[in-house]
């Protein structure tokens, strides 16, 4: 399957989504997201801070500012590469 996006992070990594994948984030998870492939792509090459997840040490937390809110782009990292697991707006940085 071919990569939707594909995209080198701020921490030197390359990161990926497929495009059904994408889809299915936009249609049945984040219908907010529909267009937002450049704030995606940005909150990724240059976010305002990056956050290891809680649970998951191999899951990142990008954020960028998004009008009043903030994009948070979540990607899960292995073997010197990763893929987006979600993206989403949130009111604060967590």
């Amino acid at each position: 399957m071919a990569d939707y996006l594909l995209v080198l992070c701020k921490l030197g990594r390359k990161i990926r989504i497929s495009q059904s994948y994408w889809i299915k984030i936009v249609t049945l998870k984040h219908p907010v997201m529909v267009g937002k492939g450049k704030q995606v792509t940005k909150t990724l090459e240059d976010p305002v801070i990056v956050r290891k997840s809680k649970r998951d040490a191999n899951v990142y937390l990008y954020y960028r500012p998004f009008g009043k809110r903030y994009i948070c782009v979540v990607v899960k990292q292995e073997n010197g590469t990763g893929y987006i697991i979600s993206f989403y707006p949130v009111d604060k940085i967590k």
